[in-house]
């Protein structure tokens, strides 16, 4: 590839040629030598090859914004000027930092009288060529999906240069990208404190700011810059989605469609539609604007995945057959191509296709651990510090500790435990508010832990055993005060966050007379039940057995732990005892928390609220037993999770 480079700099572009030909026939669809054998092509003067070296490119890497860089200048030099504007337009919308692009359309727009356009792209041009060389580049690897490189260039050039906008800008955004939220929003909030009037960056801090739950804020940030552009549809779409955040789906809605009526095709628009009409329960409105998402974008898979995720909607012939087609294509995005994966394996499934649906699950979740930073070694680690450091001498050495209110509810567990099952019998309860799965215990931990040094030893929760009393009574009342917004006054209040079981020796010294409940559920059918499930974030360990079982003991190890030093603090309720008898364990669970008998909550189903979780439309029915053993129509394949959790099988 350096050979091939260095040739075509050199313009001897006919040995250029020929060697990427030859390593073509070893690497028919890499993409860098396929436009480096039409840069050659081209420079030979031969167009009509080039031209179809770069549809070839086109199949196999679609997103790849130099391809139409190329394209356009083919056309140009063909003089073929509409085309050429059409492919160096795709370019910029793809890679916004490729002055060649910006430059040519400049003269283009300029020869075909668009005078507008051509000074919007001399500006696009002027603020590139102002930028520094490695910024630029940043942004042009970062675009191309080279992330780790665009975060190297990006941050050897701050760290050398010092603080410059638009680099902090790209790092918050490849923080964005890797799962990083916390970083993303230190450096957004640093670089509006040096550039308070760019509101790109406060625009994408408001949107850092919905991803880490902090909805307050995010809604401040957006209600500035509609006071700024109060037309801005983009501006208008995430207040609409901050609104979702506090539950209000009802309010949200009308945004949206007031929106949508000024872009009808915009699939991702339908999708949020959708979402807002699955949590309320319009499960039939839902289904047509996730068509209607799915009708907009064709290839678009989290469209197909949404139906498919209602766990009701069964897909026609017609539509899997499309499904599995638009999964085979070579030049299906990857997030596509896995939304696709997952929603065929559940059609199939539905189907009693047991084999094909196995594979397209394992398809599924292979293609997305690709994407995933998880490492169980960090998690693990942690488990065993909590059980260092909260031992039932340190738990005894702090009674009375903490804020005394009751009103909160704990819910905890892994996901497709059931949780969702026992928020609803709950928030059923006319004195028992339901909310959602809510981010204030994880983000009160990362703000324990600080920053940490790689290799050095965690805060937390080695913290906890430095912190004055006092310190426990402010963060139970700050939760309290935190979780207002969500909650609509009724004395007590859910907080069904299932992960917040890593943590239950913090919730229990700020919080001492909290309830927290453990949804438990057999192993084998809570493990194969989360292999199932495409999580719309977060749950990373969810997609390969082995992350999902060794998530799945660290839970039961550190459950059995916090037990046996809060003894009696705990009610584990079982899936499968609730569904066996549900009016035994509804008077259970109401009595551990201290509620009076209601029919509501045996007749749960009946309850009206927004429910936010993949259990919403099974919670909205009676409960059935027949779902208890859905694993066993895969156990063929299922050997390597059944001896992960043999250990388990019988006592959990």
């Amino acid at each position: 590839m350096l050979r091939i480079r260095a040739l075509i700099e050199r313009g001897q572009f006919l040995p250029a040629q020929e060697a990427a030909q030859r390593l073509l026939a070893e690497a028919p669809e890499n993409r860098d030598v396929m436009f480096l054998s039409a840069v050659s092509q081209r420079c030979l003067g031969r167009l009509p090859e080039a031209l179809e070296t770069l549809a070839r490119l086109e199949r196999y890497h679609p997103n790849y914004a130099w391809l139409y860089q190329e394209r356009g200048h083919c056309y140009a030099t063909l003089r073929a000027t509409e085309p050429a504007i059409l492919a160096f337009s795709r370019a910029v919308v793809l890679n916004s930092s490729l002055p060649a692009s910006w430059n040519a359309l400049q003269v283009l727009y300029r020869m075909s009288g668009r005078v507008a356009d051509a000074e919007q792209a001399a500006a696009n041009a002027a603020n590139l060529a102002a930028l520094p060389r490695e910024i630029v580049t940043a942004f042009s690897l970062y675009a191309d999906g080279d992330i780790l490189s665009a975060e190297h260039v990006v941050r050897q050039y701050l760290l050398t240069h010092g603080d410059h906008v638009e680099g902090m800008r790209l790092l918050a955004e490849i923080g964005m990208r890797m799962d990083v939220a916390d970083d993303a929003e230190l450096l957004l909030e640093k670089l509006l404190e040096l550039a308070p009037n760019h509101h790109v960056a406060r625009y994408e801090y408001a949107i850092v700011l919905l991803k880490r739950h902090k909805h307050v804020r995010a809604r401040e940030e957006m209600e500035k810059l509609l006071k700024i552009d109060p037309d801005n549809l983009a501006y208008r779409t995430t207040l609409a989605t901050v609104r979702t955040g506090f539950g209000e789906h009802e309010q949200a809605l009308p945004i949206y469609r007031e929106v949508l009526s000024q872009t009808p095709n915009e699939p991702d628009l339908h999708l949020s539609i959708a979402h807002s009409l699955k949590t309320l329960g319009r499960t039939r409105e839902a289904i047509d604007s996730y068509r209607a998402a799915a009708a907009a974008r064709p290839d678009f898979g989290e469209a197909y995945w949404s139906l498919a995720n209602l766990k009701t909607y069964r897909f026609t012939d017609e539509e899997i057959s499309r499904m599995r087609a638009l999964e085979a294509r070579a030049d299906i995005r990857l997030a596509d191509r896995y939304h696709l994966c997952f929603a065929v394996g559940k059609a199939l499934e539905d189907r009693g296709e047991y084999a094909d649906s196995f594979r397209y699950y394992e398809r599924g979740n292979a293609l997305k651990k690709t994407e995933c930073l998880y490492r169980p070694e960090p998690l693990e680690r942690n488990a065993q510090l909590q059980k260092t450091v909260c031992s039932r001498e340190f738990f005894d050495a702090r009674r009375g500790f903490g804020c005394g209110s009751a009103a909160p509810i704990f819910i905890v567990g892994l996901p497709r435990s059931g949780s969702t099952l026992i928020e609803q019998i709950l928030a059923s309860h006319s004195r028992v508010e339901g909310t959602m799965e809510l981010a204030d215990i994880p983000r009160l931990v990362q703000e324990l832990q600080g920053r940490e040094t790689h290799g050095a030893e965690p805060k937390y929760p080695a913290v906890l055993a430095a912190l004055e009393p006092g310190e426990f009574k402010r963060m139970g009342e700050r939760y309290l005060s935190d979780t207002l917004v969500y909650r609509t006054g009724k004395p007590s209040f859910i907080d069904k966050m299932p992960n917040n079981f890593r943590h239950l020796g913090l919730i229990h010294l700020m919080l001492p007379n909290a309830r927290i409940i453990d949804a438990r559920r057999e192993p084998l059918a809570c493990c194969f039940s989360n292999l199932k499930q495409l999580f719309a974030s977060g749950q990373q360990f969810t997609y390969s057995i082995e992350d999902i079982t060794r998530y799945y003991r660290m839970y039961v190890d550190l459950m059995a732990h916090w037990n046996d030093v809060l003894p009696g603090r705990i009610l584990r309720v079982d899936y499968e005892t609730v569904v066996a008898d549900l009016e035994g364990s509804v008077g259970r669970i109401l009595d551990y928390c201290g509620l009076d008998f209601e029919p509501a909550c045996v007749d749960f189903h009946k309850t009206r609220r927004s429910v936010h979780t993949a259990s919403s439309e099974q919670v909205r029915q009676p409960i059935f037993k027949e779902g208890l053993d859905q694993w066993r129509n895969f156990e063929p394949w299922l050997d390597p999770l059944k001896t992960a959790l043999s250990p388990l099988a019988a006592g959990s």
